[in-house]
């Protein structure tokens, strides 16, 4: 078996975690940064790499980050061209890099999601947190770029001057409820396939922007029910995916899931959960070159 693995680096702790569960798995392994992949359209269509024709490869497991979004997507979809297997493939990488697209996907599914705004100006921000149902709210602003800062506001004078500066670049953002009691949860599954195999509670710090929750947020790792493992899994594959990290909000009213992530990282999880996540994802792409 040989696994291409798409990343800027080698060294990214998931990208070296996937790279070693796959070597462990008896599979060869090459890291490609989707930047220096040359696309060839022609009689057969080509791949290079710095300028040399690639080899045959069995599978893609793209980790593609937003910054190079447009060129990585577009090398995902030439490997598919190729006729080689991506796990995960462009159309779901970016249906969930669009953060209000992936959340319409979800409810037009019958997915629940949270009560959730999108504008692109503050001009009336106490109308939006009130839409939502009140303080405290997650915020994400949608950079052109679709690289979007995440922040959790428990007041509106910490939300008013959190975005005043980035407001002004002309970014879009979009309002979410977020956990209010004790008794709701911010939980995150990582879901391979048809099953959600692991679970962590995220407590993010409020009012700090961050590109993800996981930066400076505590996880822990819990145990959920059947039926929020169904949840998580019919929320990747309505997205697209076939890795995925599933964020929920788990509230009295019912769960709601709030983000997809495409390129979730492992460092967090695997330290939360005491557990070799790669290997099952790895596994998951042999499967999908075996078929």
């Amino acid at each position: 078996m040989h696994i291409t693995i798409l990343s800027r680096r080698a060294g990214i702790y998931s990208t070296r975690r996937l790279a070693q569960a796959a070597r462990l798995r008896g599979a060869r392994v090459r890291v490609l940064d989707p930047l220096r992949v040359e696309m060839h359209l022609d009689q057969p269509p080509g791949a290079f790499y710095q300028q040399r024709r690639l080899s045959r490869t069995d599978v893609v497991i793209p980790r593609i980050a937003p910054s190079i979004q447009p060129y990585g997507l577009a090398v995902v979809n030439h490997f598919a061209l190729l006729g080689i297997p991506t796990l995960n493939d462009a159309e779901g990488i970016a249906a969930s890099r669009n953060k209000m697209r992936a959340l319409q996907l979800l409810a037009a599914s019958g997915v629940p999601v949270p009560p959730t705004v999108m504008a692109a100006t503050a001009g009336d921000l106490k109308a939006m947190v009130e839409l939502v149902g009140g303080l405290p709210v997650l915020i994400k602003l949608i950079t052109p770029s679709e690289r979007p800062g995440v922040m959790v506001c428990e007041t509106l004078q910490s939300m008013e001057s959190a975005l005043e500066a980035v407001l002004s670049m002309g970014h879009n953002l979009l309002v979410q409820r977020y956990v209010r009691r004790r008794r709701e949860r911010d939980l995150r599954a990582l879901v391979v396939g048809d099953k959600a195999i692991a679970w962590v509670e995220r407590r993010p710090r409020p009012g700090r922007l961050l590109h993800t929750l996981a930066r400076g947020a505590k996880l822990k790792a819990v145990r959920v029910p059947a039926a929020l493992d169904k949840l998580a899994v019919e929320a990747a594959r309505v997205v697209g995916l076939d890795v995925a990290a599933v964020d929920l909000l788990e509230a009295g009213t019912g769960p709601m899931v709030f983000d997809v992530n495409s390129s979730p990282g492992l460092k967090g999880l695997e330290a939360a959960t005491g557990r070799d996540l790669a290997l099952p994802i790895v596994g998951r792409a042999e499967e999908l070159a075996r078929r």
